[in-house]
């Protein structure tokens, strides 16, 4: 898929995917940090973003940086916190 907003609802839906093996959800999600590969996409991957954290987005990190698969534009990384 060489398109950032498939990319994005890709890399989103596999974060939940581990969200929910570990027990947390999106509520849970306290940072993430996002890279891409290029800035120009900032916008289409914020849209998508945006559409899964609707409500108390976590704190974000965006930097854009070069990817270890050429056919990479985003990755995402995000940080749940669990209260006991």
């Amino acid at each position: 898929i060489n398109d950032v907003r498939a990319q994005t609802i890709q890399t989103l839906s596999n974060v939940i995917s581990v969200l929910n093996e570990g027990g947390a959800k999106l509520d849970d999600v306290v940072k993430c940090n996002v890279y891409l590969r290029d800035m120009k996409d900032f916008q289409t991957m914020n849209d998508e973003f945006a559409k899964i954290f609707r409500q108390n987005p976590p704190a974000r990190t965006t930097v854009q940086t070069p990817m270890a698969e050429p056919e990479m534009l985003v990755e995402i990384e995000a940080i749940a916190y669990l209260k006991s």
